[in-house]
């Protein structure tokens, strides 16, 4: 079967199961959440939960609830990203941004809901599992990407750092948490529900790091070069808010050797798999590839 096909079946079941889980919500809530977490979104980590979970003969469906857990604390992070607080931005995914639609009041709370949802859907999978000590500890990986030490952090200092000049690794500190640490995160929480032993999960963590900075630079970079009708979003809002990124620092040259480069670790994070992680490899490759 193609890659294409692999991340379409993964990203199918994931579309499925988001819809499925704001069954019930009261309706002007819902509206609100399911216009950042059903329309558009590639879908990254939630694939990446999926298939690290695969790469060790786990069960998919099972995985299913983290996998969707992660898109929605993905999505309420978007949500309350593009705030006025924050980054004040007006488009993403191609639309106008939540708040933008109904109002800072609604777009706040959606994103609460959408991060409380995620953490009911995976507790409950864990209560119901067969082994639960595997899934509450896939849950904790998630939390730590997402939280204290992970994107929060990372987000607390990328607005300290900005408008000031920082050195490299700080800069990688920044990605490493506030894109990287959620990346990691479901990759290594895929690796648990799969069953790997801690070595693996290393290995899976590992990749998960490596995969997040070529992410992040890959963005960066495509902020600096794309226009507003291929990114579904405002380009060049990093050099106008003088956030410091791969780009704004090394210039686009070095910052695609840095994303390269990162990505080539990825990939070497799982040669010891062989053919069986021949799909996470390729999707480290395809990230600096991508055009949005």
């Amino acid at each position: 079967m193609k890659y294409e096909e692999i991340f379409e079946n993964y990203k199918s079941l994931v579309d499925t199961a988001l819809a499925n889980a704001l069954v019930g919500i009261q309706p002007m809530l819902k509206e609100a959440m399911g216009y950042s977490l059903l329309h558009g979104g590639k879908r990254f980590r939630p694939v990446l939960l999926l298939a690290s979970c695969d790469l060790f003969g786990g069960d998919v469906m099972q995985a299913l609830p983290f996998a969707c857990a992660i898109e929605m604390i993905h999505a309420y992070s978007l949500i309350h990203d593009d705030l006025p607080c924050m980054d004040d931005d007006d488009l993403r995914r191609g639309r106008p941004t939540n708040h933008r639609v109904f109002g800072e009041d609604m777009a706040v709370l959606a994103g609460d809901g959408l991060l409380s949802l995620a953490f009911e859907l995976m507790a409950s999978e864990t209560v119901a599992a067969h082994d639960p000590r595997r899934a509450a500890l896939a849950m904790a990986a998630i939390a730590r990407g997402a939280g204290v030490s992970g994107m929060v952090s990372g987000q607390v200092r990328d607005i300290r750092s900005t408008g000031h000049e920082i050195g490299i690794n700080e800069l990688r500190k920044i990605h490493g948490e506030k894109t990287g640490a959620m990346i990691s995160g479901a990759c290594l929480a895929g690796a648990i529900l799969g069953g790997a032993d801690i070595n693996q999960r290393q290995m899976l963590d590992d990749y998960g790091k490596h995969l997040g900075t070529a992410f992040q630079i890959q963005d960066d970079i495509l902020d600096a070069t794309q226009t507003a009708e291929v990114l579904g979003k405002t380009p060049g809002k990093d050099a106008q808010a003088q956030k410091n990124t791969f780009v704004t620092m090394f210039g686009l040259e070095e910052a695609n050797a840095w994303a390269k480069r990162s990505a080539e670790m990825a990939f070497e994070s799982l040669r010891p798999f062989g053919r069986k992680a021949d799909f996470l490899q390729k999707t480290a490759l395809f990230t600096v590839m991508r055009e949005h």
